[in-house]
């Protein structure tokens, strides 16, 4: 599903470059669960941003779904983003003036569904994720792991391949988190391929398998029993 083959990637800094990501090789299989760890610097996020298509790499090749991600056009980066991705962020990225079935609907409203159409297929996703009577309320008016459960629904709603999340339970409190991770694993084993970048060693542990970043490398990929 995922495939990178010596990815480089470097940011300028002043007269010079800084070098974040030093040759990553990484398969990830469809239905995977996996969690991406490292210290801050790391290159974890740079790797899900290069995963997700949100940032350009230097050089290596990088297969989505068995198509080569290469300095592709913005344009023809949204539309694979928005077909075989769905982002779940730390701060949610609810829209605030928007109630929870908006919040949902909106990814269907960028593929030109109609309102009636994506309404509908909001508060289906939001009963999935135990939030059907909370459709009208605002996120002002939610708790993080509602919002959290929200955003997971919102990734949901177009069907994607690979549910990208950074830091999902990053804001949450332990007990909301597990509840978050159970269901992150739920649509994981409908078959869908989940990676999750995190900093805390309970969460990673609730997955299948560890990608440990340290300056900018690999160091290691234990499997997690």
């Amino acid at each position: 599903m995922l495939k990178l083959n010596n990815i480089i990637k470097s940011y300028p800094v002043g007269g010079g470059k800084l070098e974040v990501l030093k040759g990553i090789d990484l398969h990830i299989k469809e239905g995977e669960m996996v969690s991406i760890m490292g210290s801050s610097g790391s290159g974890k996020s740079t790797l899900l941003n290069i995963i997700g298509i949100l940032d350009d790499f230097d050089s290596g090749e990088y297969y989505l779904d068995g198509q080569l991600i290469d300095h592709i056009s913005e344009k023809n980066a949204a539309h694979l983003r928005n077909s075989f991705i769905g982002f779940i962020f730390q701060s949610f990225n609810l829209i605030p003036f928007k109630n929870a079935m908006e919040n949902v609907a909106l990814p269907l409203y960028y593929k030109g569904i109609g309102r009636k159409k994506r309404n509908e297929m909001a508060l289906e996703y939001l009963e999935k994720v135990g939030l059907r009577e909370w459709a009208e309320h605002m996120p002002s008016e939610l708790s993080g792991g509602q919002k959290q459960r929200i955003a997971i629904a919102r990734a949901l709603i177009t069907n994607p391949k690979v549910i990208l999340a950074d830091e999902p339970t990053g804001a949450l409190d332990s007990a909301t988190s597990y509840e978050v991770m159970n269901l992150l694993k739920e649509v994981n084993n409908e078959g869908m391929t989940v990676v999750i970048v995190t900093h805390e060693h309970d969460i990673s542990e609730m997955t299948e398998r560890l990608i440990n970043l340290h300056d900018g490398k690999i160091i290691r990929e234990p499997i997690l029993v």
